[in-house]
C-alpha cells in the first residue's frame, strides 16, 4: 500500500501570524515561510526568499492582508497553485471599510451606524450631530491603525482633517468611514470558509490600545487570550449564523468565491454581537493565543478549505488550556518605532509552556570566528529590532491566570533596549492580580 507523502506548505508574510502559523502547520506538514526574519529562522523555521509564485509547494496560505488586497492569490492561483487566502474580489472586505459596510448592510448583518465622506465639511458636520463617543476610520489599509475612538470631539474633528487631507494615512485616509460607538467587550471570531461554508475557530480577545487600561492609541494589537469566559459556543454559533455566513453568501451572490478567513471582529452588546469590522487574514495576535490551542491538523483542514471542500475535513478541536500573548514592542511605537536594539535571551530561559513568535526582527551581517550571541542561537548574525511589534510571547496552562503567568515569565527573559508590553493582558477576565510584575518597561 503506497504511503502518502507529507504535504508541503508555503505560509506568505514575515509577522508573529505567520511564524505562529508555521508551528501549527508543522505538525502536519513540511512548512517554509517566505520571506519570513532572521527571529524566526534562528528558532528554527525554515524561511526563503524570492517571490512566492517561484515556489513549487502543495498549499499556500498568505498571511497579511496587503499581498491578500494586491492580489497574490490570484496569481498563484492563475499558475494551478492550491491557496488558502481570498482573491483580490474578497480582500476589497479588509482593503475599503465603505465597501465591506456596504455588504454587511445588504446581507443584514449587525453593526454599527456609519456615513462614508471624502471632504471634510460633510464629515465634520456629520460627527456634530452625533452625540458622542466618536469612531473614524480609514476607508483603506492602515495596519490596524487607522481607527480613532474618542470621547474629545475637537480631537476626532482634527483626525477627520488629517485623514482626508493624507497627512496621518496618505491615500487609506482620503476617505473615512464615521460610526456610531458601539458599547461592550470585543471578540473575535476567526472562520475557515471554503467557498460555500465556513467553520469557526476558537474565540479569543484582542488588547488593541496600546497602553494599560486600555489607554493609549489604537495599534495592531498588544496581545490576546483564547479561551473567552463570556463566549461560549452558543455565542459562537450565533455569530456564524447572524455575521459570517450571511456575509460569506453575500460575496457568493457577487460571485465572489471566498477561499481563505473571515475574522469578525465584534462588540458584545445589549443587543447582541455586533461587527466592527471584517478582516480577511488570520489575527495578530490572536492566531497566536487560539492556534496554541488547536488539536488536529491545520494543514489538511487549510488544505480542504482552499480546494472547496471543508466538508472533507475533520472539524478543527481545541485543548482545555488557556493561551495568553503577550507583544513586546520596540520603543516610540505606535507613532515611531526606533530600531536596531540587540536582543537578548530569545532562545533560552523560557519557562515550559511559553512559546516565543517573532515579527519585526532582523539580524546583523554574520560573524566570523566567534562564538554564537546568546540572542543568536543559529549563528546568522546578532538578532536585532526592525519593526514596531518586535515578537510575541504565548503562555499556555490549565486556567488564565497561570497562562498569564507563563507568558509574563517569558516576557521577562527577553530583552533589548527600550521594551515594554502591557502588563494586563487577560487581567480584566481574571480575579488574578499582580501576575505581570512590577513595571513593563526595560
Amino acid at each position: 500500500m503506497a504511503v502518502a507523502s507529507t504535504p508541503t506548505v508555503c505560509v506568505v508574510g514575515s509577522g508573529g501570524r505567520e511564524h505562529a502559523l508555521a508551528v501549527a502547520l508543522s505538525r502536519g506538514a513540511e512548512v517554509v515561510v517566505c520571506p519570513g526574519n532572521p527571529g524566526m529562522q534562528a528558532l528554527g523555521v525554515t524561511c526563503v526568499e524570492g517571490p512566492a509564485e517561484a515556489l513549487d509547494v502543495d498549499l499556500f496560505v498568505i498571511g497579511p492582508e496587503v499581498p491578500l488586497v494586491e492580489g497574490l492569490a490570484d496569481r498563484l492561483r492563475a499558475r494551478g497553485r492550491t491557496v488558502f487566502g481570498p482573491g483580490a474580489d474578497g480582500a476589497r472586505l479588509e482593503g475599503s471599510k465603505a465597501w465591506m459596510k456596504q455588504v454587511l448592510a445588504d446581507a443584514g448583518v449587525p453593526t454599527a451606524a456609519y456615513e462614508v465622506f471624502d471632504s471634510p465639511g460633510p464629515a465634520v458636520e456629520f460627527l456634530r450631530s452625533l452625540p458622542g463617543p466618536w469612531v473614524v476610520k480609514t476607508d483603506g489599509l492602515a495596519a490596524g491603525k487607522g481607527v480613532l475612538v474618542t470621547g474629545d470631539l475637537n480631537q476626532a474633528e482634527a483626525d477627520v482633517l488629517a485623514k482626508l487631507a493624507g497627512a496621518s494615512f496618505g491615500d487609506a485616509g482620503r476617505r473615512v468611514v464615521i460610526e456610531e460607538a458601539l458599547i461592550g467587550p470585543e471578540l473575535s471570531v476567526m472562520a475557515v470558509c471554503d467557498g460555500r461554508t465556513a467553520v469557526a475557530l476558537a474565540p479569543a480577545r484582542d488588547h488593541k490600545r496600546a497602553f494599560d487600561g486600555d489607554l493609549g492609541p489604537n495599534t495592531g494589537g498588544m496581545g490576546a487570550f483564547s479561551p473567552v469566559p463570556d463566549a461560549d459556543g452558543e455565542l459562537v454559533d450565533e455569530v456564524m449564523r447572524t455575521a459570517v455566513e450571511p456575509t460569506l453568501e453575500a460575496l457568493s451572490s457577487r460571485g465572489i468565491d471566498y477561499r481563505g478567513v473571515l475574522y469578525a471582529g465584534l462588540i458584545l452588546t445589549s443587543d447582541g454581537p455586533k461587527v466592527l469590522e471584517f478582516n480577511v487574514r488570520f489575527g495578530d495576535p490572536e492566531t497566536q493565543a487560539v492556534l496554541a490551542r488547536l488539536q488536529g491538523d491545520l494543514a489538511g483542514l487549510l488544505a480542504a478549505a482552499a480546494a472547496g471542500r471543508l466538508g472533507d475535513a475533520e472539524a478543527p478541536l481545541f485543548g482545555p488550556d488557556v493561551s495568553v500573548c503577550v507583544v513586546m514592542a520596540a520603543p516610540g511605537y505606535p507613532d515611531a518605532p526606533r530600531v536596531g536594539g540587540v536582543i537578548s535571551g530569545l532562545g533560552s530561559n523560557l519557562p515550559g509552556g511559553a512559546e516565543v513568535f517573532c515579527a519585526g526582527i532582523a539580524s546583523t551581517p554574520q560573524r566570523h570566528g566567534g562564538g554564537h550571541h546568546d540572542s543568536d542561537p543559529a549563528g546568522s548574525g546578532t538578532l536585532i529590532t526592525a519593526g514596531g511589534r518586535v515578537l510575541s510571547v504565548a503562555g499556555t496552562g490549565p486556567s488564565l491566570s497561570e497562562a498569564r503567568a507563563v507568558a509574563y515569565q517569558g516576557v521577562r527573559s527577553i530583552r533589548w533596549p527600550g521594551a515594554w508590553w502591557r502588563n494586563d493582558i487577560g487581567l480584566s477576565a481574571t480575579q488574578a492580580v499582580g501576575l505581570a510584575g512590577a513595571g513593563g518597561v526595560k
